[in-house]
């Protein structure tokens, strides 16, 4: 049996989802969780073979958690399902160390033949989202203007970005500014939609 963990944060997508691979003869759910601060953890105590992981989760996204997975549990494997084809994303899950990357429009049957072929060992993505991502280049945002721009996304003032990452206030505001420029916008909000768009954040 191939052992699968399944972090989503919707309650009846995570239900459905667990429900349609368990149907499978070869497929066992062995934990379902909501977050993605959760998915370490529940990897380390069921020891699954396959994590399957949204990509935006509360806590920490799925990105994060499949990089937590690599350094904690080497020998699981990460498959990123997502609703949000974004080429950003797709590139910082294979950096992440994701096996595979899927856009959740697809049917079960394709998902369940995914888990098999990641447990394979080969690497499934997306061809239209492979495509896009050759194609976008990657992101032009240092992990710390990433950070910056992240945290003011939700209308965080310099200050609390400041007290937030440890930064001073004119650090801020030249990552900020650095983050609008190579996002080619008018200020940190619509440079943070843009970010968002692309997958950069």
């Amino acid at each position: 049996m191939i052992r699968v963990l399944l972090a989503e944060d919707q309650g009846m997508m995570r239900s459905a989802l667990a429900l349609l691979l368990g149907l499978e003869d070869d497929i066992e759910v062995v934990a379902t969780v909501a977050g993605g601060d959760e998915v370490v953890a529940a990897a380390l105590d069921t020891r699954p073979d396959i994590a399957l992981l949204d990509v935006e989760m509360p806590g920490i996204s799925g990105l994060e958690a499949a990089a937590g997975l690599r350094d904690r549990l080497p020998g699981c494997r990460v498959l990123i399902l997502t609703t949000f084809g974004r080429p950003g994303y797709l590139r910082r899950a294979m950096e992440a160390g994701a096996a595979g990357f899927l856009v959740k429009d697809g049917p079960v049957e394709d998902l369940a033949a995914a888990i098999r072929r990641v447990l394979a060992g080969e690497k499934v993505i997306d061809p239209a989202l492979a495509a896009a991502a050759l194609s976008s280049g990657a992101s032009p945002l240092t992990d710390r203007e990433r950070d910056v721009l992240a945290a003011g996304a939700d209308g965080a003032t310099i200050t609390d970005i400041s007290r937030l990452l440890h930064l001073s206030e004119s650090t801020v505001r030249n990552y900020l500014s650095a983050a609008i420029g190579k996002t080619g916008t008018r200020n940190r909000i619509e440079a943070a939609r843009t970010a968002r768009h692309h997958g950069w954040l």
